[in-house]
This record gives C-alpha cells, sequence and structure tokens, in this order.
C-alpha cells in the first residue's frame, strides 16, 4: 500500500496533461520531461512569433503590396502544420501521424521560401521579420523530433525497422489529454495564431480581391 502511494501507475497522473496519449507501458521521468515540454513550452512558444509575423506585416502595409496572395500563404502554412499537431494532440501518435507532422514540416518550408521569395519583390521585409520567420521555421522540425523520441518503434516502422508494425491509421489515444488542457491551447491558438492571420486575410482581401500573384515593383537581391 505505501510502494502504490510512493509509486504510483502512469494512470494516477490524475489531471495532469502530459499524461501520455495512448501510452502502453509506465511512463518514464524523461518520457514526462519530453511531454511537458512539448505541450508546456513548445506549443505555446509558437504564440509570440505568429503575433509578431502578423505585426511585421502589418507594418509593411502587406495589403496594398503583396496583397492577398501572400496572406493566402500563411494561411496555407498554418494549415500544414497545424492540421499535423491536432493530430498529436487528439489521436494517438503512430506512424500516421509522425509521417504528417515530417510532411507538414517539408511543406512549410516549401511554402515559406515562395513566400519570402515572392513578398520580397513587392514589400519591404526586415531583419527582424526574417529573424521571427526563422522561429517559425524551426519549430515544425522541433515538435516532429519530439515525437519521433517519444514513440522511436512506430518512427523506425515507417522504414520498415524494428519488431513493431507501423501503424497508419488515425487512433484513439488510451490517455486523452484533459480537457482543460485541450480548451486551454486551443483558445490560445485560436487567439494568437488563427485569428491575426485571418485578420490579415479579410483585410488584405479587402483591399485587393485579386488573389493571384502580383507581379514584382522591386528588383531582387538574392
Amino acid at each position: 500500500m505505501q510502494d502504490a502511494a510512493l509509486h504510483p501507475e502512469p494512470a494516477a497522473l490524475g489531471e495532469s496533461a502530459e499524461r501520455l496519449a495512448g501510452a502502453d507501458h509506465e511512463t518514464s521521468d524523461e518520457e514526462l520531461a519530453l511531454h511537458r515540454y512539448f505541450l508546456y513550452f513548445m506549443l505555446p512558444l509558437w504564440f509570440a512569433p505568429s503575433v509578431a509575423d502578423w505585426w511585421w506585416h502589418k507594418k509593411s502595409d502587406i495589403e496594398h503590396n503583396a496583397g492577398t496572395h501572400e496572406s493566402l500563404t500563411h494561411l496555407a502554412m498554418m494549415t500544414v502544420v497545424g492540421g499535423p499537431l491536432t493530430l498529436a494532440l487528439l489521436a494517438d501518435v503512430n506512424a500516421l501521424v509522425l509521417t504528417a507532422m515530417m510532411g507538414g514540416f517539408i511543406a512549410h518550408e516549401g511554402i515559406s521560401y515562395w513566400d519570402v521569395r515572392y513578398a520580397k519583390g513587392l514589400r519591404h521585409i526586415t531583419a527582424l521579420e526574417q529573424h521571427t520567420h526563422s522561429y517559425l521555421e524551426i519549430l515544425p522540425l522541433m515538435a516532429a523530433s519530439v515525437m519521433i523520441c517519444l514513440r522511436p518503434k512506430q518512427f523506425a516502422a515507417i522504414f520498415g525497422r524494428g519488431d513493431e508494425p507501423a501503424r497508419w491509421r488515425i487512433e484513439a489515444k488510451k490517455t486523452p489529454l484533459t480537457a482543460r488542457y485541450i480548451a486551454g491551447i486551443v483558445t490560445g491558438i485560436g487567439a494568437f495564431v488563427v485569428a491575426p492571420y485571418l485578420e490579415e486575410f479579410v483585410r488584405c482581401l479587402r483591399a485587393d480581391p485579386n488573389p493571384l500573384p502580383h507581379p514584382a515593383t522591386k528588383p531582387e537581391d538574392c
């Protein structure tokens, strides 16, 4: 009885959001640390650079130069990263989710390259905005890397390695995150990521209804 109190089973984590969703083994201290890092540090870390990026766009008068087309690329980047992250939060992290997260990172990099290449011919991109981009670009890679560390067998199974079959389907978490955590992170993402970029899109659409790329008005410098 005393041992049970001193060494509770994983389920005894109760209201802790870091309960490993889908864990079928005793959770180690290292796994809990990685989960806390992902849930309480990495995801909220997206908020500040997202708002900063929106602010740099607003200061550069995006709606009257790069316009709706660039704003659409920002929504696309938010979608390719946000979709896999939503899966990682609500479903068991398996080969499908890991592949989606890695694919989301690659897609984000491709869209990001097009975004900057297009925008720099139409508006001034400051050094601070570029520095903000560096944070937004590396965070999806960090998130995928943490999940790979937490699910090494499913990562190996993607390539036909290891002793565990790859699971290519959406599976419910055996130990879901708490409703309190989900509500908090969804509220934060809505307020600090989705709302700013949607406001930018509406503002651009009103000033520039054309969603197609505009011809460059500035000489390319790289």
